[in-house]
């Protein structure tokens, strides 16, 4: 798509009032009837430099091989030649047919199609907070880019990068030049409904796939292959199923155990593959683990393994297993001695809690922020409290300890809607870029940009937040 000037004589506030008016309502979850955008909008997208820009692509390109290293430490875990902790710990409260589903052969090899770090902006580069391969906002993200487009703005990866991008992907893990995609979103994970059904049918306007959105009861089975059933009542055969809900709610969503079949029979390509290990925070743990620093540079070679080293934020598993008299978690303090219990941790003070207490994966709690915890936002009860909670739960839903790093400090103009006029707010940004594996690389599909301000502890879409795609400029951040 060429990126044309909708008019060169427009001001700022104009350019605003274009996007408001031109971004699709509804692709992100609206809290009030009457916002039909319910965030911030900047008359451009947020400026990065090229120097940011060539470092978020080696990033996607480090990420690929983590997730290679990940999956292949975990599956020599299984069979004895690594640690056994390894495949422990990212098995930890998960049932048994998870388990036995992300080990089956036929997915011994897959990896996610899609990859996105959460990026927060640092004075010194970036610290990626979280990992996501079952990510949200492509749809959001890709509608916003077209739009920016009508302004003769093009966003980084293109005006339709995510759509052609997305497109690619499909088609390399197929194998095919015109392949047909089902991308299978559950009742769970609702709010994703409408910018996912805007990507589908941006795939099939943009590229040469068809793509339907649907719910997992829309599905139809036969030995031979796997179809999607259509409104108007007609069946159209798939290639590939995008799986657009999470494993910890598998056994609620409809049909789950036919595409499963499909898939372990080469009736139809599903990415991302069922494989709850890879979907874990704790993996930023087992990185940092200093017994298996050998392993992961083995895996990764010396360069990538130091980059990402400074990457990935310090992550302990919080794990209450009784230690040794002579043991201590390795590289925690408190108080300045070593910490050998996890509530020895319950007497640091505010200032001393730079620390995030959140969920690993296998749990409704552990997406959309839900069960975060920024440490010297608690008071001193909340924080014995969530230490305990950790504690307690660790068979179950097993949480980690994460170093908190605050964003550097950026300036963000937006359009006050009330007053009409525009203005500027002092901020963080978070940056989401989407990578999609296209055979063995990564290609960059789009950034998008959550700019929160700066007194939010947690950066993420909010009414007070700018969201915007990234743009590349010699002078951005």
């Amino acid at each position: 798509m060429a990126c044309t000037a909708y008019s060169p004589d427009l001001t700022a506030r104009d350019q605003a009032h274009f996007l408001y008016d031109a971004i699709p309502s509804g692709l992100f979850k609206v809290e009030t009837a009457d916002e039909r955008i319910p965030w911030r909008i900047s008359p451009e997208p947020f400026a990065l430099s090229p120097r940011a820009l060539a470092r978020i692509e080696t990033i996607g390109a480090n990420l690929l091989l983590f997730y290679r290293a990940l999956n292949a430490l975990y599956n020599r875990s299984v069979r004895g030649t690594a640690p056994a902790f390894i495949a422990e710990y990212l098995d930890q409260g998960k049932p048994e047919h998870i388990v036995r589903l992300s080990r089956q052969n036929r997915f011994r090899q897959d990896l996610p199609g899609i990859i996105r770090p959460d990026l927060i902006l640092t004075d010194d580069g970036f610290i990626a907070s979280e990992l996501d391969s079952v990510p949200g906002g492509m749809g959001f993200l890709g509608a916003m880019s077209e739009a920016y487009c009508k302004l003769g703005m093009e966003s980084i990866g293109g005006a339709d990068g995510i759509v052609r991008s997305y497109g690619a992907m499909i088609g390399a893990a197929t194998g095919k030049e015109q392949p047909a995609v089902a991308i299978v979103l559950s009742d769970e994970s609702g709010d994703y409904r409408p910018e996912m059904t805007w990507l589908a049918e941006a795939l099939t306007r943009v590229t040469n796939l068809k793509a339907f959105m649907c719910r997992p009861q829309d599905i139809y089975f036969t030995e031979e292959a796997l179809f999607v059933r259509l409104p108007d009542g007609r069946e159209e055969k798939i290639d590939a199923l995008y799986r657009n809900f999470e494993l910890f709610d598998l056994l609620n969503v409809p049909k789950q155990e036919l595409m499963l079949y499909s898939a372990r029979h080469n009736r139809v390509t599903m990415t991302p593959p069922p494989k709850a290990q890879l979907e874990e925070k704790l993996a930023f743990a087992l990185f940092h683990h200093p017994q298996l620093a050998k392993l992961w540079k083995a895996e990764l070679g010396s360069a990538v393994y130091d980059h990402l080293k400074q990457l990935f934020p310090e992550t302990w598993v919080i794990d209450p297993r009784p230690l040794p008299p002579q043991a201590v978690i390795a590289g925690l303090e408190a108080n300045g001695a070593p910490v050998s219990d996890w509530m020895q941790l319950a007497e640091l003070t505010k200032s001393e809690r730079d620390y995030v207490i959140k969920p690993s994966g296998f749990s409704e709690l552990a997406w959309g922020s839900r069960g975060v915890r920024v440490a010297n936002d608690l008071t001193k009860d909340e924080w014995v409290s969530t230490l305990q909670e950790a504690v307690r739960e660790f068979e179950r839903t097993p949480r980690i300890l994460q170093r908190f790093y605050k964003g550097k400090r950026v300036r963000q103009t937006y359009l006050d809607r009330a007053a009409d006029e525009i203005r500027t707010f002092e901020g963080r940004v978070r940056l989401c870029p989407y990578f999609f594996i296209v055979g063995n690389e990564t290609r960059l599909g789009g950034i998008l940009a959550t700019v929160a301000p700066a007194d939010k502890r947690l950066i993420h879409g909010m009414t007070d937040a700018v969201m915007a795609p990234s743009i590349l400029k010699e002078d951005g951040a």
